[in-house]
């Protein structure tokens, strides 16, 4: 008797255990593009509702883990690579997720006069406080910091250049030789390219690298410095800030408030960006657009397929940097709008290459904007031309994804 209890003890552990719940992921590429380590996006609660609080996790058809986050807005996002047409499917199931290395990611850095400043494994930006904007500093737009290692530099960077020893030495330094104070800071300067790359894009009272601003009959109301944030994500696969502005006028409206939440995704040149704007009483055209800091035609429009880009000239020391905004929605107008000669002095720049739509009241306005460099992963404008081209394509062809 005692074997017989024996054996349905151990028949039904393995019954048990052969009852694991498994979930498939099945993600398709409906489209005619190559989708590289891009992010798929599933709601958590889809996974929750079957396994409970467990722990997952997600493997590939070969039994590889698949690294995962679990967003702010309960997401979980995966990269899956996918050719033209083709479909994958990937497996969840309780149990412990590997450790990741974090991709995406990005700081508050107070003692850089508030800026705020994340990066990929493809490219960095930065964002400016108020901190900043209470030196009288106009910079309006974002900045694009260029890299070119797949690795975070941009807390090296901040510490490298602003590391207070280092400083005092300069300083010091330079009050008997100028030349080897300078060539110090140049060894610290992010400036300067030490081997991943450097901070060489000007921004200054511009909107940069595709910043969005509302319009007042044709004037631009430019943005100023962010007034609170806040770090949503941090991490391995996705950054997401919020930040909040300080009230501003437009038209008949004197308490504007805007809120920009602002992503950027594992092995993404863009990231998505999101503006809202409280208290607006009616539709107002609103502008994205790129800085163009001389005159220029590199540069793209396309509305059809919904993307303006733009080459900065060719530095001989540092190379090429582009820059793109890419559009899921259509655009009313798209064109290069170009500053008068005193508006050149001002900003330091020709005019913008600028997209322009309707923002009614109390929606959403989402678009994706970036950059590259002619030194990491673009061999010239034309390669840069033709990624936004696909990039464009593909968000208005998201995967396709069922769950099992």
């Amino acid at each position: 008797m005692r074997k017989i209890t024996g054996l349905l003890l151990i028949i039904s552990v393995l019954a048990a255990c052969n009852n694991k719940k498994t979930i498939i992921i099945s993600v398709s590429n409906t489209s005619s593009l190559e989708r590289t380590n891009e992010l798929a996006e599933i709601e958590a609660e889809s996974i929750s509702a079957i396994l409970g609080d467990e722990s997952f996790v997600i493997t590939d058809h070969k039994g590889n883990q698949v690294p995962y986050q679990i967003t702010y807005d309960k997401k979980i996002i995966f990269p899956v690579t996918l050719q033209e047409h083709a479909l994958a499917n990937y497996y969840v199931e309780a149990g412990k997720p590997n450790n990741y290395t974090t991709i995406a990611c990005g700081k508050h850095y107070p003692e850089r006069l508030d800026d705020i400043a994340w990066e990929n494994d493809k490219i960095a930006f930065r964002t400016y406080g108020p901190a900043l904007q209470a030196t009288g500093e106009r910079a309006f737009g974002y900045d694009i910091w260029v890299k070119r290692v797949s690795e975070p530099v941009v807390e090296k960077r901040y510490a490298t250049e602003l590391n207070p020893e280092t400083k005092a030495k300069i300083e010091e330094v330079r009050k008997t030789d100028k030349e080897a104070a300078q060539a110090l800071a140049h060894s610290v300067s992010y400036h300067i390219d030490h081997g991943n790359g450097l901070d060489f894009y000007s921004v200054g009272p511009t909107l940069g690298a595709g910043t969005s601003a509302l319009l007042s009959g044709d004037t631009i109301i430019y943005p100023y410095c962010y007034k609170t944030y806040e770090i949503l994500d941090n991490g391995p696969l996705r950054f997401t800030v919020k930040l909040t502005y300080n009230p501003f006028v437009v038209g008949d409206d004197p308490n504007v408030i805007e809120t920009r939440i602002i992503s950027l995704d594992a092995g993404s040149q863009l990231n998505k960006i999101t503006l809202s704007f409280a208290n607006l009483s009616k539709t107002t055209p609103i502008a994205t657009g790129i800085v163009m800091h001389e005159p220029s035609n590199e540069y793209q429009i396309n509305k059809e397929t919904g993307y303006i880009a733009y080459a900065e000239h060719n530095d001989p020391e540092n190379g090429q940097i582009y820059v793109g905004v890419a559009f899921p929605t259509p655009i009313h107008d798209a064109n290069i709008f170009k500053f008068s000669d005193k508006e050149k002095k001002e900003r330091n720049a020709s005019g913008h290459v600028l997209a322009i739509t309707d923002y009614p009241p109390g929606s959403n306005y989402t678009y994706y904007a970036g950059g590259g460099w002619s030194r990491w992963g673009f061999a010239n404008a034309i390669s840069w031309y033709n990624d936004m081209n696909n990039f464009a394509r593909k968000i208005k062809n998201p995967l396709h994804i069922v769950i099992q």
